[in-house]
């Protein structure tokens, strides 16, 4: 009897919900298993169906149409309190193995599984495809680097999980998979993605018809991304368990600064292959680079992105709702990461020779908080406005009541909205992509990993490159802003801020602080917003500033360094343990 692909396409076995699939709903839904891949074009539409959700992540509406964990963070607030709400399910702490199969956290898990599904029967209806060896050799390499990413997903929110390979279960299959140690897992997805490397072409080589694909760049990224993550404190021996067997399935079961040194030799791996470099301009206007980028289709900074048709994704979700925006109903910066900013000469707000003058903040800052913030702007400090409903640029006002997105539980609750990969002053629909992996990571990557070897000094000029190109200024000594004489240890530190900002809200922060084990301090507690509240008349403003603790306090346990499995794949698969303190 023949299979309905729709039942074919559901997740792993395993699981027990049953998702629905956009692409089989509204094009293949009375199509059967032989009929798709017994034709040349539904074989590649079911290709892209896998890459549709490739940054499901990343999407700003990851739930309910708003929040991520942006919003679960010291980076932003969300707007919504509601307990039921996904985003204040996780950072309030209230998740747990029983809850995750409801609607929304349990994409964590789900979503990957679903597409580790598609792309195994993908790849066993290759071979018999009607589809040219060139081709098929190709989809077969990019399906695996598919494969690889979702697995990536599961593991860096999981710990190991079982590396199931080509196997194709069905729905009546009894699952007895076990948990594959975290160290194979690394093994298998790094292998995977060199085999992969090899088989695709560059991003320079790469034919205009298939811009957006994967290529060798991209496996070459992402091997970096998994093996930064491996050698970070969460994963290189640092499990918060003492059973050794429990241990082994989500770190490696002791540290060792190999992993450090392999992670290093991957990002530089990608950095040799010169496929790409920043996009710096500094004449348009300091750090415009930084602004432009994410505004374009093609640049040779992303890696891998989830390319968009003409959107305003990022403008619906940011901007003031006079702006056209929801950003009164979404995520907003918080004052924490404001603070993160250093000034225009590079130097932290907190060094007494760097300028920063407390009631007037926003002065001389690093272009790129102009280019991720918006905040309080007047006639008097027109650094930067905003394209408003009239058509013309304008500032925003965020202080206690402005008429129209002022600080109150209505429109900013921080003081701030976010412009960060937002086209402020056309305000058309840009073409443009979702930056998934872009050389700027990569630059992080390699300075995170060679300063953990010991090797402090080799950092430096990859953070130069970042700091040139957002605009900051060199110095005497041509550093940056980046002090001379820095241990391994205050280079850390300093390499964990560089990344906050340069990173920010691109679905990094909530991995980071977890892999660096320091979400017990910084995501547990209130976030603060900026209060500013004006006196006086136009034209002679004057402004306080009061720094003010967000009105919902963070929860974060150490357990929560992993989430749980859900609790009914515990139930139904033999040998599959929890994760520590679920």
């Amino acid at each position: 009897m023949k299979k309905n692909l729709a039942l074919l396409l559901a997740g792993l076995a395993a699981t027990s919900a049953c998702k629905k699939d956009t692409f089989l709903e509204s094009r293949t839904s009375a199509l059967t298993e032989e009929s798709v891949f017994s034709d040349s074009a539904r074989t590649i539409a079911f290709q892209t169906r896998i890459y549709n959700e490739v940054g499901f992540s990343f999407n700003k509406g990851r739930w309910s149409s708003h929040g991520n964990t942006e919003v679960d963070t010291d980076d932003a607030e969300y707007r919504y309190s509601g307990g039921g709400q996904m985003a204040v399910i996780l950072y309030s702490g209230t998740h747990s193995p029983l809850n995750l199969p409801n609607p929304g956290l349990n994409d964590f898990y789900d979503t990957p599984w679903y597409n580790i599904r598609r792309c195994n029967l993908l790849l066993s209806k290759l071979p018999t495809a009607p589809l040219s060896a060139t081709t098929r050799t190709r989809i077969a390499f990019e399906t695996r680097f598919l494969r690889a990413w979702y697995y990536n997903q599961l593991l860096i929110a999981h710990g190991g999980i079982p590396i199931i390979k080509d196997k194709v279960y069905g729905l009546e299959d009894f699952i007895t998979e076990p948990r594959t140690s975290y160290a194979d897992c690394v093994k298998y997805l790094s292998d995977e993605l060199d085999a992969c490397a090899a088989g695709l072409v560059s991003a320079p080589a790469q034919a205009a018809a298939d811009y957006g694909r994967v290529t060798s760049g991209a496996c070459l990224a992402l091997k970096s991304r998994i093996l930064l993550y491996a050698a970070s404190p969460l994963f290189n021996g640092g499990a918060e368990t003492t059973d050794a067997g429990l241990a082994a399935l989500v770190s490696y079961p002791t540290y060792s600064v190999s992993y450090w040194q392999a992670a290093a030799d991957a990002a530089n791996a990608v950095i040799n292959s010169g496929q790409y470099s920043l996009v710096e301009d500094n004449t348009t206007a300091p750090g415009y680079g930084f602004y432009s980028l994410f505004l374009q289709r093609y640049n040779p900074e992303y890696i891998f992105f989830y390319n968009r048709g003409g959107n305003r994704d990022f403008e619906g979700y940011y901007a003031p709702a006079t702006r056209g925006g929801g950003g009164a109903y979404n995520s907003m910066p918080t004052q924490n990461i404001v603070d993160a900013f250093p000034m225009k000469n590079g130097k932290p707000i907190t060094d007494a020779t760097s300028g920063y003058v407390a009631t007037n903040p926003y002065v001389n800052r690093d272009p790129r908080f102009y280019n991720t913030i918006i905040y309080n702007h007047t006639a008097q400090n027109p650094s930067l406005l905003y394209l408003a409903a009239s058509g013309g640029p304008a500032p925003v006002n965020t202080y206690e009541g402005a008429p129209t997105d002022g600080f109150d539980l209505n429109t900013s609750t921080t003081g701030y909205y976010t412009r960060k990969m937002c086209d402020v002053l056309t305000g058309a629909n840009g073409q443009r992509g979702w930056p998934l992996l872009r050389y700027a990571e990569v630059l992080l990557n390699y300075a995170e990993a060679i300063n953990e070897t010991g090797q402090t000094e080799l950092a430096v000029p990859k953070l130069v490159q970042l700091r040139r190109r957002a605009g900051i200024e060199a110095g005497a000594n041509g550093r940056y802003g980046i002090p001379t004489g820095l241990t391994k240890e205050q280079m850390r530190t300093f390499i964990q801020n560089e990344r906050r900002i340069e990173l920010a809200f691109e679905d990094h922060r909530w991995h980071d602080i977890r892999r660096w084990k320091i979400a017990m301090t910084v995501a547990n507690g209130f976030n603060n917003r900026m209060q500013i509240k004006r006196s006086g008349n136009s034209p002679n403003f004057t402004y306080s500033y009061n720094v003010v603790p967000t009105i919902r306090r963070h929860n974060f346990r150490p357990e929560m360094y992993l989430m749980p499995l859900p609790d009914g794949e515990i139930r139904k698969i033999p040998g599959f343990r929890q994760n520590p303190g679920w």
